[in-house]
């Protein structure tokens, strides 16, 4: 068994993540080790700034979340040290996912950010994703910054509709 908590706490977040196709925000990860009270949320983002560091986690930031992906290298190191986790914890892990799958991916799926183009508006970047691969993607450019995030906000309540709208559009015979 593991002595040192941080390591455990790595090897935790390596095995949520091999265990989905998909990143895991900052916040879905919070979320699972605050609730179940393995530690605290700063011992969480020292093992993910650690893990980073490492090279075993990848990540992708923007305006409101950061999501986290295994490498190949992080795959290699919990293949060699995954079963210092314990089967009770690896449970607790399997049930979460199990029953929050279809939620965590959703929330990941639905991607919404912008940045300041070079003649002074903004770019507003929508996409959706099914795994990696975008389903969707739109750049749109707005005046400022106020109408970016306003977009930025309802594309995670109105990208269905949008789609729905642009494929039937789209594939209209007229």
């Amino acid at each position: 068994m593991l002595t040192d908590p941080i390591t455990l706490y790595k090897l935790m977040v390596l095995y949520m993540l091999k265990q989905v196709n998909f990143p895991l925000t900052n916040s879905q990860l919070t979320s699972f080790f605050l609730d179940h009270e393995y530690t605290t949320y700063f011992s969480l983002q020292q093992a993910l700034n650690e893990l980073l560091e490492a090279g075993l986690l990848k990540k992708e930031a923007s305006h409101n979340s950061t999501r986290y992906e295994i490498t190949r290298e992080g795959e290699e190191t919990l293949s060699f040290f995954g079963k210092n986790i314990s089967p009770t914890i690896t449970e607790d892990m399997d049930q979460y996912l199990k029953e929050n799958r279809f939620r965590l991916r959703n929330e990941v799926s639905t991607i919404a950010d912008y940045y300041k183009s070079t003649n002074q508006d903004y770019i507003v970047h929508c996409e959706v994703r099914e795994g990696r691969a975008p389903v969707i993607s739109l750049d749109l450019s707005v005046p400022d910054k106020e109408q970016a995030e306003a977009m930025c906000s309802k594309w995670k309540g109105k990208n269905q509709e949008i789609y729905a709208f642009i494929m039937k559009t789209l594939m209209s015979m007229s």
